[in-house]
């Protein structure tokens, strides 16, 4: 009984280490942007006093309200357009047969292996000639399709009853009409899980947004604009990357439960 409290004293011990290491990266960006301008290069771990000196400073600087709507567009629309690709695709492999559909699964499944860098460019030439560049529809479109999307809603799809697609086929239904009075609303849990993974993941892309647009309109892009060859205004920089931060720390608190759903139960790790 000792040897098993003991265990399970020291299990929690190596957790909570683990957890207080993975937070204070996250505690430090707060506790610096919460400093006075004259104090940024302390190294004491309380910010004392107070200061919300560096938040007006980046407010003043760049247009964070402008930029915060500009991502949240961005990560709402990439979101759902990878909601619905992923759901009609998973949709058409689970319930349709037809042929080449298991190769055709397998360079869906393959494309989430291959590395970013290598579509960077030839979405870049194609959004330039299409004239997108600079644009916030050039940070959408080309990241309307997920794998993702598809392997965790297939993987949901294919434990789906087949009896109720049955009967709703002899109900005289289309497979359109299924998808959406039988299927979507039995998913919805799973949906709403993915789409909050969706969300999160769109919103804390910075790479692809930073080489379409040469503003820096979204707010995860703001930061470039303390940045600079002479150095850089850690305050105000603090500050902004730490408003960027907050959507998704609200969202993910909020919904948490929704978001490991989506992992336990898909069978994924």
């Amino acid at each position: 009984m000792t040897t098993k409290v003991s265990r399970q004293v020291s299990g929690h011990v190596v957790l909570g280490t683990l957890g207080v290491l993975c937070v204070f990266p996250i505690y430090w960006l707060y506790a610096t942007s919460l400093r006075a301008p004259g104090d940024i290069g302390s190294l004491s771990p309380l910010p004392w006093p107070l200061s919300l000196d560096n938040y007006a400073d980046a407010w003043r600087t760049i247009d964070l309200t402008g930029m915060l709507v500009n991502s949240a567009v961005v990560a709402v629309c990439t979101a759902a357009g990878q909601l619905l690709v992923g759901l009609f695709a998973a949709y058409a492999f689970t319930v349709w047969r037809f042929p080449g559909q298991r190769l055709l699964y397998l360079l869906f499944v393959g494309s989430w292996l291959v590395p970013f860098q290598v579509t960077m460019l030839p979405n870049y030439v194609l959004l330039s000639r299409l004239g997108l560049l600079n644009t916030i529809a050039g940070v959408i479109v080309p990241t309307l399709c997920s794998a993702l999307g598809v392997l965790l809603l297939r993987q949901h799809l294919a434990g789906f009853p087949r009896e109720l697609l049955e009967a709703a086929a002899m109900d005289g239904r289309s497979s359109w009409a299924t998808l959406w009075t039988v299927v979507v609303p039995a998913l919805r849990p799973v949906l709403a899980a993915l789409g909050i993974l969706l969300v999160i993941n769109a919103w804390n892309e910075y790479f692809w947004p930073a080489l379409v647009l040469r503003d820096n309109a979204m707010v995860q892009l703001g930061i470039r604009s303390f940045m600079g060859t002479e150095g850089n205004d850690w305050g105000p920089l603090m500050a902004t990357a730490g408003l960027a931060c907050l959507p998704v720390f609200a969202l993910y608190l909020v919904l948490q439960r929704h978001i490991v759903n989506a992992f336990v139960r898909s069978g994924l790790k």
